[in-house]
């Protein structure tokens, strides 16, 4: 269930949007581009209340994975799985319907060569 804030008729919900794509597939120019388009759509979606933060991850090559097992730490270079797409960033939402948050990953531009996985916040007590 996503998160809920207030009393039944004043739900906000929140989602977090993962963006995921194969950092080889972006040419310098269309990941400036991307970068563009992406920065104009925080803007709109901060003037309209819907964003709540948002931010690219440095590339997969700084990645750590770490792992606890019997006690003892191991820690390895790289993504926790081998894949052709790796997580490049994230959105996180305040919107009133999943259809909502939707709509807004389908405008990312790392949708169109990527994923855009969305989940919904789980609803803590308090």
């Amino acid at each position: 269930m996503p998160l809920q804030i207030g009393n039944e008729n004043e739900k906000i919900m929140k989602y977090m949007l993962l963006v995921y794509g194969a950092e080889s597939s972006w040419t310098p120019d269309e990941r400036e581009d991307c970068m563009r388009t992406s920065m104009g759509i925080c803007d709109e979606l901060v003037k309209e209340g819907k964003l709540i933060t948002s931010a690219p991850l440095q590339s997969v090559a700084t990645a750590k994975s770490i792992r606890v097992r019997d006690g003892q730490q191991l820690v390895t270079t790289g993504p926790f799985a081998e894949t052709t797409e790796q997580l490049g960033g994230f959105y996180l939402l305040d919107v009133e319907t999943e259809a909502e948050a939707i709509a807004i990953a389908s405008r990312i531009p790392p949708a169109q060569k990527g994923t855009v996985e969305l989940r919904p916040l789980e609803d803590l007590p308090q």
